[in-house]
């Protein structure tokens, strides 16, 4: 019997955190730079794009391969959650340029740089995935996630306060509160990846 090889699931995962990574890094280009144009826009649009086609990939070979290199719900969704977090990425720079807002604020600027060292981090604990015996180096990018998370929570607490004291216009509240809300959304995201990339890595060893 053609037993199918493992390393293509883990060769998906590695596609799909370099595609979180690039989209994340190149928001916190645009939270940098402004530039939150059509152009841009589109440019996003191609990684959500890309992470979209990395999971039906991923789904398709589960239907075509019987053994897998664990549960097969938990490699559906693995797939599912990481495709979250660029959809969400591609739904800021969307909603900068739909709001029309040029000119990030400070903290949406550092959101961004939080939300950049999260998916990193993210990208080496899912590739400790690959190696089921790395559960030391998992634990410590599960932790360095976990305090970004929280640091990312304090931003946007801040964030809200400060907006709520000094923005006038009522209208600007509700576009700034909402995207802060997805970005530290986004970062939520990431760590519910990591916790499920540990979940997984237990009980499998």
């Amino acid at each position: 019997m053609f037993l199918p090889k493992e390393d293509k699931f883990f060769d998906l995962f590695d596609k799909q955190a370099e595609n979180i990574v690039r989209a994340a890094e190149f928001y916190r280009k645009l939270a940098e730079e402004g530039g939150f144009t059509p152009e841009n826009v589109r440019k996003m649009h191609e990684f959500e794009h890309y992470g979209d086609e990395l999971t039906h990939t991923t789904i398709n070979k589960l239907n075509e391969t019987f053994i897998t290199p664990f549960d097969r719900e938990d490699i559906l969704a693995l797939a599912n959650r990481m495709d979250d977090i660029v959809d969400n990425l591609y739904l800021l720079v969307n909603h900068f340029y739909l709001y029309k807002i040029s000119k990030p604020t400070e903290y949406s600027k550092k959101l961004a740089a939080t939300l950049e060292q999260t998916t990193k981090a993210l990208q080496k604990a899912l590739a400790t995935l690959r190696h089921k015996k790395s559960m030391t180096e998992t634990l410590r990018q599960c932790v360095e996630i976990n305090r970004l998370e929280n640091e990312s929570d304090v931003l946007h607490d801040e964030a809200i306060s400060y907006l709520f004291e000094h923005e006038k216009d009522p209208i600007m509240v509700i576009k700034q509160k909402e995207l802060y809300e997805i970005a530290e959304s986004t970062t939520d995201y990431c760590e519910h990846v990591a916790n499920m990339v540990e979940s997984i890595l237990v009980k499998n060893n």
